[in-house]
């Protein structure tokens, strides 16, 4: 039988499913009904999504946003070891603790390439289609044993601690695969041949150093709006990148696509859009600020995304 990441959705359905019950029966919960049933909804995209008629998975989404932005998903009190067990356990562990997270990208990368053309029968061992996403797959399996074994912990205890990290993220563990839709319906509706008619109207392309600066720079901006790069590609592609730069000024797709992107990640260090990557390490931190991180990366981000439009202005030919 192949591997599938079929499988995977699975189990991240079950893990899900898990969290809920959780969350249902914690009492310290404030919200733990609405709480629940967030992390039920979302499980059971994961178990049953591809099944459910579009309309179906559209309106569960809608009801997932409605509980979130009312203030329906709250974190409540997980079980934990105490303070002084876990100093104990971590001086006892010392830095065999980062194993299993050295164990995942390990295996991650042995499925991608030694046992990518395994087979068992006729049929391969491991998805082709999705070879790297299975194999991580795998090597969050092996994390989690070698986790088990090295702490002399259950299984059960690794679902606990998942519950305890997904409450902390609350929704934002949603919000980037929201926001990589968003960009796939900005594109269908639109949004790119309207960003190109502002562009070529009230803005001067006819140099191809504007024409750079403006699709870097909207990369940023609108990665900056929308939270997520892949959802900022579908509009200023559409708009600028492919019509103008590729067009126009004969880039190379491969140059601009791999830059433009680049420049994108330069508007997610800069948006509180961004939860997962700004917002969520601030609270699992436990920062006084929750924009701490934005202001430490901003720095580093603006001069970032001015090299890169250098780079793609003398690359972009290649």
């Amino acid at each position: 039988m192949t591997l599938t990441i079929d499988h995977f959705y699975i189990l991240v359905g079950l893990l899900l499913s898990a969290v809920a019950i959780m969350n249902l029966v914690d009492r310290s919960n404030p919200r733990r009904v609405t709480t629940a049933l967030f992390w039920g909804l979302y499980a059971l995209l994961y178990l049953a999504g591809e099944r459910m008629p579009p309309a179906a998975v559209g309106a569960l989404m809608i009801v997932m946003a409605l509980l979130a932005g009312f203030g329906g998903v709250k974190a409540g009190a997980p079980k934990a070891l105490e303070p002084e067990a876990r100093r104990a356990s971590a001086a006892r562990l010392g830095k065999r603790i980062f194993i299993p997270a050295l164990l995942l990208p390990l295996v991650t990368v042995i499925g991608a390439t030694v046992l990518k053309d395994v087979q068992i029968g006729a049929l391969p061992m491991l998805d082709p289609a999705h070879l790297t996403l299975v194999s991580m797959g795998c090597g969050a399996i092996v994390a989690l044993i070698a986790a088990c074994w090295l702490t002399r912990a259950t299984p059960l205890q690794g679902v606990r601690e998942a519950r305890r990290l997904i409450d902390a993220m609350s929704w934002a563990v949603v919000l980037p695969h929201i926001l990589a839709v968003l960009g796939l319906l900005f594109s269908e509706a639109g949004v790119g041949k309207a960003v190109a008619h502002l562009t070529t109207t009230y803005i001067g392309l006819d140099s191809a150093f504007v024409a750079v600066a403006v699709y870097c720079i909207g990369m940023a901006l609108f990665t900056i709006v929308m939270g997520n790069g892949f959802a900022a590609f579908p509009v200023m592609a559409g708009g600028v990148g492919i019509p103008v730069l590729i067009g126009v000024y004969g880039a190379n797709p491969a140059v601009m696509a791999a830059i433009g992107m680049f420049s994108a990640y330069c508007g997610t260090l800069m948006t509180p859009m961004a939860a997962n990557f700004n917002i969520v390490p601030a609270a699992l931190l436990e920062l006084p600020d929750k924009n701490a991180v934005i202001r430490a990366q901003i720095p580093s981000a603006l001069p970032i995304l001015i090299a890169n439009i250098f780079l793609l202005y003398f690359l972009m030919n290649l």
